[in-house]
């Protein structure tokens, strides 16, 4: 699996780092998701989905 995100269209909710804190974070200065590993291990893949599912811009990208 490979993550990627488009960081322009992202509304900082932080769905992400709630469902999958061991992949997202949030900046600091405006709140837009951080990938803090883009290609995670197979056990990560599900909280990956479950993040790319919870956020409302869609703005994370899942390539299997």
């Amino acid at each position: 699996m490979n993550i990627s995100i488009d960081k322009d269209k992202c509304i900082s909710t932080g769905n992400c780092v709630l469902a999958a804190p061991e992949l997202f974070d949030q900046s600091e200065d405006d709140g837009t998701v951080i990938v803090l590993n883009d290609t995670p291990a197979p056990e990560l893949h599900e909280s990956a989905r479950q993040a790319a599912a919870a956020c409302p811009a869609l703005v994370i990208q899942l390539r299997e």
